[in-house]
Order: structure tokens, then sequence, then C-alpha cells
């Protein structure tokens, strides 16, 4: 099985300081094209700030973007993940919690971000692999057999 430091992206993390706004977490996802942003004071995590955060906890409670600290609106209840842990330990972790993205660490560091759409291209090809190991081995031609009689 293949394990999270092998399918994590090194350095896809996105960042912003607690004290950070809305509207700037917000512009930082749409600038790189990602649904979540890891809160770290100095050197360690104390939250993510994803889309659903600004969805539930800034526009639907009428909070101004501009004025609103991430710190204030943040997921601060963690669920990580080991890097050295298999992938599907991850996606067990995603589905259990109903959630999309998943910090990786190792030592107590923040490494990666992982997702589930990162996963999901991992298992799919995982599956392909067993299909055709099947395959193989339901539709393997003995040895000698189908060679003409010369």
């Amino acid at each position: 099985m293949k394990k999270l430091r092998d399918i994590m992206r090194q350095g896809f993390l996105f960042v912003v300081q607690p004290g950070a706004t809305v509207a700037d977490a917000v512009r930082m996802m749409a600038e790189n094209n990602v649904g979540i942003v890891a809160v770290l004071e100095d050197s360690r995590l104390v939250g993510v700030f994803s889309e659903r955060d600004v969805v539930r906890r800034v526009v639907d409670r009428g909070r101004d973007p501009a004025r609103t600290p991430v710190s204030e609106v943040m997921t601060s209840e963690l669920i990580v993940v080991d890097a050295d842990e298999d992938y599907q330990v991850a996606m067990r972790k995603m589905d259990q919690a109903n959630i999309r993205h998943l910090p990786v660490v190792s030592g107590g560091r923040l490494l990666s971000m992982i997702s589930i759409r990162d996963l999901m291209r991992v298992d799919i090809e995982h599956k392909g692999e067993e299909i055709q190991h099947l395959q193989e081995y339901l539709y393997q031609v003995p040895p000698g057999a189908g060679r003409g009689a010369g």
C-alpha cells in the first residue's frame, strides 16, 4: 500500500497567520486554486480554514470578511494524518469526519495538505492494478499451450 509520504506533494501548503483576515485567506485560496489553508502560529498548526468555513461561519452569519480574523472562524478541532500512514487510513478519516482535506504531519511538523481528490487518484490507480493482476491470473495461458505442433 502507498504511504501518504509517497503521495503528497511536497510544499503543497498554503499558510496564513491567525490574525489574517478572511478576505486575505480567501484571496490566497482563489489565487492558488485550493479549498483550504493551514493556520500556523509561528510553526505550530493551530487550525485550518476552508471554503466550508467561509460559507458556514462567515457568509451565513453575516460577518465582514475584510474585518474578521481567521482565528475567529477557523476549524481548530483538527484531524491530521501521519506521513507514514497508508493512504486508505486517510480516506477513512476523511469519510468518518466528513471532510475533504487533511493536514499531513510527521513528528509534529506540518508537511503538506492532502485532498480526497489526491487519494481517489491513487485508489483508482491501485484498483486498476488489482484488476490487471486478477485478469492475468484468470486468463493466464499455461506454458506450452497455444503453440503449433510444428
